[in-house]
């Protein structure tokens, strides 16, 4: 807090290690806490896009020996792109290791409402942090990000600094935000989600989560199902990674893999080819109007992602969108 991180004899180089799949606002933390982006090592992910666990052992264990300390481990549940990291078996290595844990469930730590997905926070009890963004799959508007943290006394040591202007006669029986973070002032962010929480329910918010995946389930069989498109990522929440890929030269396979399986990756040699069609595609579909599809790229290839979130999807709109790209596709070809 006083002398900062650079130029110190007692400090040498630091670690923090999260997937290569991780958010981009991993790399933007690490760069603003002055660590600098080098002080981040991403760790390769399986067949699945998840961390590797094993690998994220060995990192830390090559780190210590060449006298560089690991600060924290990042895993997520429910990456942008893909899926989930194995919360427990991270946990376990973060305790041994004595680092801190943070688990960004940003996108997915929401679906643990429902019972078939409960699990996907596993292990999470044993974070020292955790955030999760209503604004992405609990229908609040933006901006609402919920952190949970074990060690509040520690990020209220970091924080807090209140000059006599800011003093209160209350501050003894209120906590103010302002001693949690760098932003002074801010809206009241906490009141529109406790309005989508009244107004929904538990098992209303519940229902809405579970159909969402449900529809990317029913999107996915269906790419699995065509010649004309392959699969390129598990779906267990309601993101759907796919492309489009010539007729004959669709992953040998895919369509009888489950939702949760790993795709094979596609042959290099169609991979430019494919990606330009692909390009083209999105742009064809979004022209519309009628839906809006992002991409992403996935082992190099660009991929191509259906995200069910909002609270009046029904499956007449996932099915237009899959109308739509095959239609598109068609032109195109």
């Amino acid at each position: 807090r006083t002398r900062g991180l650079a130029g110190r004899p007692d400090i040498g180089p630091l670690r923090d290690y999260a997937s290569e799949q991780a958010h981009s606002s991993i790399d933007k933390a690490i760069m603003t806490l002055g660590l600098g982006h080098d002080a981040l090592a991403h760790i390769p992910a399986d067949a699945g896009f998840r961390m590797r666990p094993e690998v994220l052992r060995e990192a830390i264990a090559a780190d210590r020996a060449r006298g560089v300390t690991p600060l924290a481990v990042v895993a997520t549940v429910g990456t942008t792109s893909t899926t989930s990291d194995p919360v427990r078996p991270i946990a376990r290595i973060c305790a041994a290791e004595g680092l801190w844990l943070h688990v960004d469930a940003a996108y997915a730590g929401v679906a643990a409402l429902v019972p078939e997905t409960r699990d996907v926070l596993a292990g999470c009890d044993r974070a020292d942090s955790f955030v999760v963004n209503p604004h992405k799959w609990l229908f609040t508007p933006f901006d609402l990000s919920a952190f949970y943290c074990r060690h509040m006394d520690t990020v209220r040591d970091a924080f807090s600094l209140t000059p006599d202007y800011l003093q209160t006669l209350e501050a003894v029986e209120v906590r103010n935000l302002m001693d949690t973070g760098v932003q002074l002032g801010r809206r009241f962010r906490s009141l529109k989600l406790w309005a989508i929480l009244r107004h929904f329910g538990s098992e209303g918010i519940r229902d809405r989560l579970a159909e969402h995946m449900r529809l990317a389930r029913l999107f996915a069989a269906w790419v699995d199902e065509s010649p004309d498109f392959e699969r390129l990522a598990p779906v267990p929440f309601s993101v759907v990674c796919f492309r489009a890929a010539p007729r004959g030269n669709a992953v040998a396979g895919a369509g009888n893999a489950g939702p949760d399986e790993a795709i094979p990756a596609a042959s290099g040699a169609i991979d430019a080819e494919a990606d330009a069609l692909n390009e083209r595609l999105i742009e064809a579909v979004n022209a519309t109007g009628e839906v809006f599809l992002s991409h992403t790229r996935l082992e190099g290839r660009f991929t191509v992602r259906l995200a069910v979130g909002h609270v009046r999807t029904e499956e007449r709109h996932v099915r237009r969108a899959w109308d739509l790209l095959n239609e598109k596709l068609r032109a195109l070809r």
